[in-house]
């Protein structure tokens, strides 16, 4: 797949099906869902700019993102959200009986949402779900090597929130020689659970998913709102003019 620089990141130019298909035909994918607190925080941190850009695809997650890789492509491109990501690549791989893992968010909120997906998709197969509690990327990487060197599954979803998910995917990688696909989705797992709402559809075209988010949880997303979102259209605006 072709990929642009939007900021610092080299976003990929794709779409939920794409991302579907690579998932549940290939292995050794390691997938990252960039929204715009993303691009922000690699353009100030070389580590993480270098960390998401060497994942196999990085998808334009959010309304700024998909307009800024539209208009630098002169192309029309979706969001590639986590959300529809997640229950594309389940709805594609019934057929094929793609095997399931989940890693992160809580014991009980993981519960609900595999309750959830076996009520959707009945056939759906679930290899397990690991909750960890809270330490380090580093130190989740070692506790848990031996369980992934011994899991039966074919995609691993990742809920640990960005960017302790990305590096905890590229730690577990290194540690591990197995044929696994990686997706870190943040708070997915809370959205198909129901433990906290999801932005309808229109909404989130109109690029006000932020709005429900923020009410929801005003004190972690303040700053990613109203700071990384006006620093996004800051770096873009540079970016753009730069080019010309």
């Amino acid at each position: 797949m072709k990929t642009i620089k939007v900021l610092e990141t080299n976003i990929t130019e794709t779409n939920i099906y794409e991302v579907s298909k690579t998932l549940n035909f290939s292995s050794n994918n390691r997938v990252a869902i960039c929204n715009a607190n993303t691009l922000v925080r690699s353009v100030k941190n070389l580590e993480i700019r270098n960390l998401i850009n060497s994942f196999t695809i990085k998808t334009p997650d959010g309304f700024p993102v998909a307009k800024a890789l539209s208009f630098l492509t002169k192309k029309n491109f979706a969001r590639v959200d986590g959300y529809k990501v997640f229950l594309q690549t389940i709805s594609d791989g019934l057929e094929t009986n793609k095997k399931h893992y989940f890693f992160g968010n809580n014991k009980k909120t993981t519960q609900q949402m595999i309750e959830k997906l076996k009520k959707m998709y009945p056939n759906i197969k679930i290899s397990g779900f690991i909750c960890p509690e809270h330490m380090s990327a580093e130190e989740l990487s070692l506790q848990y090597k031996n369980e992934f060197e011994n899991i039966n599954a074919d995609i691993v979803w990742v809920s640990l929130g960005f960017p302790k998910q990305e590096i905890f995917i590229d730690k577990i990688c290194n540690e591990i020689n197995m044929n696994l696909n990686f997706v870190g989705i943040g708070a997915v797992f809370d959205w198909v659970a129901g433990t906290k709402k999801k932005a309808p559809e229109w909404l989130a075209n109109m690029g006000l998913e932020w709005l429900l988010r923020l009410i929801q949880e005003p004190k972690r997303l303040y700053k990613r709102y109203f700071v990384d979102n006006t620093l996004f259209i800051f770096y873009f605006l540079r970016q753009v003019l730069f080019l010309r």
